[in-house]
């Protein structure tokens, strides 16, 4: 060991080492079984009591939260959207397939209904298809060095999160995924960087990392989990919670369908200028240049102080 590296070394042994010690003492069998014995933070029963909650929590916010550092994984564009919307090859299969079937039995009406969804399944694809290319924008861009480096960041699922981490793979780019552990598995989308590929317990702690390093929030068409995300960045955006960033609302037809904004204002439960805190866009080259303008003004901005 070269002097210099002996000066940096550790006065007392790293956790890890200890653990590794603990395994060679000798005691007994009896000892050894003890939950008591076994240091804490190597005992999972322990660890996983309820009473261990803030821990956990605590675990869940510094382990994304130094590999990121890691990684230096300053600035991301979070991409949120339905989980169910499907490839477009998928799509058309299972509209071929329903189609098939109908056409047999033209009176069934589970028939009917498996076409008719398909039918809207086909049409969803283009937003799997937006998705994709707005993400491989993203990273293509932020590559070039003429903006901040921004790193898409979805929940790791499928749908579009498969679709905005594919497109950052199109670019050889990195990507971050946020999965949650759910009674029905949620299996990660193989898009995703496996390095930055994480995985919660705590909603509460997923949707904080949302959010950490977030410079823009594109919202696709979902459903409940979808607008939880969408809501919960509303709220702390009115609140004052966190900056304001682009919140970009993918196919105004949809978002105005399935919400009346206007009840709220003319119910007084949000000021008129609430209604700011969000734009809708239609296209791949809309969201970009807000993006761009956006990640570029803060970097004006950071210079300027």
């Amino acid at each position: 060991m070269s002097e210099e590296n002996e000066f940096e070394c550790r006065v007392f042994p790293s956790a890890a080492d200890d653990v590794e010690h603990a395994k060679r003492v000798e005691c007994s069998k009896q000892l050894m079984a003890s939950s008591a014995f076994r240091l804490a933070y190597d005992d999972k029963a322990f660890v996983l009591r309820d009473e261990m909650r803030p821990v956990r929590l605590l675990l869940e916010l510094s382990k994304t939260e130094l590999i990121l550092n890691d990684h230096n994984i300053n600035n991301t564009v979070v991409m949120f959207g339905s989980a169910r919307m499907l490839r477009p090859k998928k799509a058309k299969k299972q509209l071929f397939e329903a189609k098939q079937l109908l056409a047999q039995q033209p009176s069934n009406p589970d028939f009917k209904r498996q076409y008719k969804q398909a039918k809207i399944r086909q049409q969803q694809t283009d937003y799997y298809i937006q998705a994709r290319a707005l993400a491989k924008i993203i990273t293509e861009q932020s590559m070039l060095g003429d903006i901040p480096n921004l790193y898409v960041i979805t929940g790791g699922g499928p749908g579009i999160m498969e679709a905005a981490n594919r497109g950052a793979n199109d670019a050889k780019g990195k990507s971050v995924g946020l999965n949650i552990i759910l009674p029905e598995e949620q299996q990660p989308n193989p898009y995703i960087t496996p390095e930055l590929c994480f995985r919660f317990h705590y909603f509460a702690m997923r949707k904080m990392h949302f959010l950490l390093r977030a410079k823009a929030l594109v919202v696709f068409p979902g459903g409940f989990g979808t607008l939880d995300e969408l809501f919960e960045t509303l709220t702390l955006v009115q609140t004052k919670k966190i900056k304001p960033m682009p919140i970009l609302l993918f196919g105004k037809a949809y978002w105005q369908r399935l919400l009346n904004w206007n009840v709220l204002t003319e119910e007084g439960m949000i000021n008129e200028d609430d209604l700011n805190y969000f734009s809708y866009v239609e296209s791949v080259n809309q969201a970009w240049e807000i993006i761009e303008k956006h990640v570029k003004g803060l970097r004006k901005l950071h210079r300027d102080i």
